[in-house]
């Protein structure tokens, strides 16, 4: 390693030693560079295998990267690696946490396991990359620490988060993050599982990845110390994708759309799906196979601006009354899994065929020397695709993008819903589109529904909590601090609407994402989620709000039985009603573990009143809202 280079870092002592030791050190010069190492360093091999010793099992090729015409393609092995563990998150330090502490899931303490780590990386041929956690201008100085025959884990890495060029460094970079990639130690010591240990040490939060899925690491590891961040500062990182909506009329609204994984961020900033002949398909029945088209004669324009993770840094509010983002991330971790052949999506189709550089796709058919396509993805099994197939988007490709922060007119949750009827009554009874209070609007972000078929992660059968503001899953703290962090923001920002969206079904109707479509397209239009009160109506159920008397966009008016489901003669009062109690059940179990002596007075009041079947109003009380 350039001994120049070297003095530009302030390096802890453990990662000195590292960098001391390790045979060879590498500082990517340029992305180029990182994709070339990914393919071996050799433009001769045209599939690399990551491959470590493993005692007592000899050679495991943990994954391949193909070489594409449009980019580098990675596939793993283990099919359990194709997806993120949603309890691979651990805590080794002493730290406030809800989160499951090192010592009691593995008995003893990390830091013979932290020693043994930094051990290992001596005497190996290293990568040593700086990046910014966050954006680049209020972001913080990070580090990654990877073998260096991992180097599609630091392209991807640094595509998601950006890094920053060998020539670029500033003088005296000192991180306040390391991320240390050992995924031979998922063999070694962690029975082949994924797992993440953050270790929040007063100068530097460490990340240990002991695996080579990105997810859980360089994406949401990543997304977790900014959460840790915001939490000691007082804000947070909403997991949230974010678009700017100019409508035919030139009218232009923003609107941000949260929820759990698979909840329909990414789908937001994609244009609504056509049919070949320009109609779309609104619903089709489940009992019936009867579908319901319409035709928008114009749509709105997108212009994107975060994918999933949405930086409300204190610095980037203002005195409008409405929340302001931006993103904080460099590029987008997209699933494809709905995109199933060709014409599904020609917005990502052509992104993806041609784009401006080579990209990395993840859990897709890579053939060496072709062209990898976004609806030819891996199989798990004989006739069982991968559910996660993915490609790393970064902004600067995404046509029409919003890099300055935004002013968020309307707060969306998606949540997915299984299909309703009488005889199977489930929590899919959400209609269309419903108006929130910021009450209600809070709770849905306390409980936040994983939700019907979450291809994203490996989950059990029924309805799960992502947990508070659905980012949880990636926290180390106390869920009572981050849902006073949300409630603080809610009524910090009383201009700001909340609507919630279901995707996947309506009662008895398929819809898949066509309902936050749909209301995108109706909210642009209007210019507001502000209503009438003639136009809405208390739902049945309190917790989804305001349900919409009708729908119209663009001359096309939506059956009444997708907003209302209890309309549905397949659904009806006796099924939305028991639905309904499944809903309401499932939020008290989940909101009773807030009621800590730490949680906002204000809070209190709002759970409170879901646990005694408060009525709208009394949810209208405490936060009032205008329509």
């Amino acid at each position: 390693m350039d001994k120049t280079i070297l003095k530009k870092f302030i390096f802890s002592k453990e990662l000195q030693e590292i960098v001391e030791g390790a045979s060879k050190v590498v500082v990517p010069e340029s992305r180029k560079q990182l994709l070339d190492m990914a393919l071996g360093n050799d433009e001769n091999i045209d599939l690399f295998e990551v491959a470590y010793d493993i005692p007592g099992k000899g050679r495991v090729v943990e994954a391949t990267v193909a070489r594409c015409n449009n980019g580098a393609v990675v596939n793993y092995e283990d099919v359990y690696m194709r997806r993120r563990d949603p309890d691979c998150l651990v805590v080794a330090d002493n730290k406030d946490t809800d989160k499951p502490r090192y010592g009691e899931l593995y008995g003893g303490d990390f830091e013979p396991i932290r020693q043994e780590t930094f051990e290992w990386f001596k005497g190996k041929e290293l990568i040593i990359m700086p990046f910014m956690s966050g954006s680049d201008e209020l972001g913080y100085p990070s580090i990654l620490v990877a073998p260096m025959n991992a180097a599609f884990f630091a392209a991807s890495l640094a595509d998601l988060q950006g890094f920053i060029p060998k020539d670029e460094i500033p003088n005296n970079f000192k991180p306040k993050a390391a991320i240390y990639l050992a995924p031979t130690f998922r063999h070694t010591h962690f029975d082949g599982k994924q797992v993440v240990v953050h270790n929040r040490r007063s100068e530097i939060h460490e990340l240990f990845s002991y695996n080579l899925y990105p997810g859980p690491s360089a994406k949401k590891g990543i997304y977790g110390v900014l959460i840790h961040i915001g939490e000691l500062e007082g804000w947070v990182t909403l997991h949230a994708s974010s678009v700017k909506v100019i409508t035919p009329y030139d009218n232009v609204i923003t609107i941000m759309h949260e929820g759990a994984s698979g909840g329909g961020k990414s789908e937001m900033l994609e244009p609504i799906h056509k049919q070949p002949d320009g109609s779309i398909v609104l619903c089709e029945n489940i009992l019936t196979g009867e579908a319901t088209h319409m035709v928008l004669k114009e749509t709105c324009e997108l212009h994107p601006v975060t994918d999933d993770m949405a930086l409300c840094h204190p610095s980037l509010q203002n005195d409008s009354g409405k929340l302001v983002v931006k993103d904080a991330e460099n590029g987008w971790f997209l699933r494809i899994n709905h995109i199933t052949e060709y014409g599904t999506d020609p917005h990502y189709e052509k992104l993806t065929i041609h784009p401006k550089e080579p990209l990395i796709f993840l859990n897709l058919r890579g053939v060496p020397g072709s062209t990898c396509l976004i609806w030819e993805h891996t199989m798990d099994a004989p006739d069982v695709p991968c559910p996660n197939p993915r490609v790393i988007m970064p902004r600067r490709f995404v046509p029409q993008i919003v890099d300055e922060p935004v002013e968020i007119d309307v707060r969306s949750f998606g949540v997915r819903t299984p299909p309703c009827t009488k005889e199977n009554p489930t929590y899919g009874i959400i209609g269309m589109l419903h108006v929130l209070p910021p009450s209600i609007a809070w709770l849905w972000r306390l409980v936040a529904p994983r939700g019907h078929g979450n291809p994203s992660i490996i989950d059990t059968e029924g309805m799960t909590s992502e947990g508070v503001g659905s980012y949880w899953p990636f926290a180390t703290g106390r869920m009572v601090d981050q849902a006073n962090l949300l409630l603080e923001q809610i009524v910090n920002t009383p201009n700001t609407r909340y609507i919630l969206v279901p995707n996947q079904n309506i009662g008895a109707y398929k819809v898949d994402f066509m309902p936050e479509w749909i209301a995108r397209e109706y909210v642009a239009r209007r210019g507001s989620a502000k209503f009438r009160p003639e136009q809405l109506t208390e739902s049945r159920c309190p917790l989804l709000g305001y349900a919409l008397n009708s729908l119209k966009v663009d001359g096309n008016k939506i059956p009444k039985g997708l907003l209302q489901t209890h309309m549905q003669p397949e659904v009806g009062i006796e099924g939305y009603d028991k639905g309904a109690k499944i809903l309401t059940d499932f939020f008290k179990k989940e909101l009773k573990q807030f009621l800590s002596d730490d949680l906002n007075p204000l809070g209190r009041k709002i759970i409170e009143c879901c646990l005694s079947d408060g009525s709208f109003e009394d949810y209208l009380d405490l936060i009032k809202i205008k329509l």
